[in-house]
């Protein structure tokens, strides 16, 4: 399905990182840490392109993080010697969340805490950002973003998206290029089920199919630029790509709203419009 070779994947997105930020005179950059794998394959090119010198990782646990993506998070920092902070967020949403309550009648919808949860971690990597005059990393995904499955102005910030031109599929592949020589990312980071920790127990496939059934599709979709009905006639379920192509069209306005992203290819930074086709 993909043609790149994850080692060239790799080296252009580090020789790409480090172009954005000599051209925009930056050196530092902050990142929000989360035990995941997006993140720990953002901060190991990060580490890579600017320095662990330059990088700081902030970790923000909410009464639904899991006790194993703090712990990895918190190793991963200190296997890649970059500097972390850790801030709960429990407090800070728990006021929202009472406030909420009472202009809402006591009906908090379950999308509007998730998405209160990203916003809370984005206003405070964002603050981070104005303190310091380091450049936020944004960790989305090609797959998360083709679907809407992210957060405006939540974790959808950042001054530059690092992956967004890889595939889910395409950053476990890179995770297991980074720990070919020597073990950075946490085995727990790279094997356990994608989960956004925005509630209790959920898992990405709660909202989106497999991501080995969806990645092909969506390459299929945006790369290839096949048609729905072309993948339907090749034996794929209509009810499938029926779902796709609506998660695709329903969200097709964030995409207008995204940070600059890098290109797998030989531009450093595309525009959106250029890594994923809205139907």
């Amino acid at each position: 399905m993909f043609d790149t070779g994850t080692d060239l994947l790799y080296a252009n997105l580090v020789k790409g990182l480090s172009r954005f930020f000599r051209e925009q005179g930056k050196e530092k950059a902050v990142i929000g840490l989360s035990g995941g794998i997006d993140s720990a394959v953002v901060l190991a090119i990060a580490t890579e392109a600017l320095g662990r010198e330059n990088l700081h990782a902030i970790l923000m646990p909410s009464p639904f993080s899991t006790l194993h993506s703090v712990t990895d998070a918190v190793e991963l920092a200190g296997n890649l010697g970059v500097e972390h902070s850790v801030v709960p967020i429990e407090g800070i949403y728990n006021k929202f969340m009472r406030e909420l309550e009472e202009l809402f009648c006591g009906d908090v919808k379950g999308i509007t805490s998730e998405n209160l949860q990203a916003r809370i971690r984005g206003s405070i990597l964002m603050a981070y950002s104005n303190n310091s005059g380091a450049l936020l990393l944004n960790t989305s995904n090609k797959s998360e973003l083709a679907m809407g499955y992210g957060t405006l102005y939540g974790d959808l910030s950042g001054a530059i998206m690092v992956i967004a031109d890889l595939y889910k599929l395409q950053v476990y592949s890179v995770a297991r290029y980074i720990n070919k020589a020597k073990r950075v990312i946490p085995e727990s980071t790279i094997t356990k089920e994608p989960s956004a920790e925005l509630r209790d127990n959920q898992k990405d496939s709660d909202s989106l199919p497999a991501y080995h059934i969806l990645d092909p599709i969506l390459h299929a979709l945006i790369e290839e630029e096949k048609d729905p009905e072309r993948l339907i006639e090749e034996g794929h379920q209509r009810i499938l790509i029926d779902r796709i192509v609506k998660l695709m069209k329903g969200s097709s306005f964030k995409i207008h709203q995204l940070p600059p992203m890098l290109q797998t290819g030989s531009h450093p930074v595309s525009p959106q419009n250029k890594c994923i086709k809205c139907f």
